[in-house]
């Protein structure tokens, strides 16, 4: 048995050793946000949060997190999710939008680091997520409009 902290509730499952978060957040919980990419934690799709820190759940196994708080797209809440997201919708970032669950997570912790990221800081916290659709411009911007909402 194995309880992980998932977007603020304990959740115990009975899980294989080294099963990758992603499939237990899929299949175990149909917590579907968090996406399949390239299963390699190459391309940012399936970027989760654990104790704050972007995380790739497709490599991670579920049994090493044990006693860590775990976010997903699902559970992320709070204020500097929220400006993230609008910023997302304002300007029309998503085309396809199979990434974004990952770019949103990626971008939400990074702008609660830095609250006011330059283009190089921004370029290199979401060099590791991949968008195929190639909308990195209105991901940028989104980010500066979203720590522009948080200053006020």
């Amino acid at each position: 048995m194995t309880t992980l902290h998932i977007n603020g509730q304990a959740r115990e499952l009975t899980i294989d050793p080294g099963t990758p978060l992603l499939w237990v957040l899929r299949d175990e919980l149909a917590l579907t946000g968090t996406k399949f990419g390239c299963g390699m934690a190459l391309c940012g799709a399936c970027t989760v949060h654990v104790d704050g820190v972007p995380t790739r759940a497709c490599v991670t196994p579920a049994d090493a997190l044990e006693g860590k708080r775990i976010t997903t797209i699902e559970g992320a809440s709070d204020a500097t999710f929220a400006a993230v997201k609008a910023a997302w919708v304002a300007l029309d970032v998503a085309q396809c939008g199979y990434c974004q669950p990952g770019q949103v997570m990626a971008a939400t912790a990074l702008l609660r680091t830095i609250a006011q990221p330059s283009d190089d800081d921004i370029d290199r916290a979401m060099s590791g997520n991949i968008c195929r659709c190639g909308t990195y411009p209105r991901i940028r911007a989104a980010i500066h409009a979203a720590a522009k909402n948080l200053a006020g």
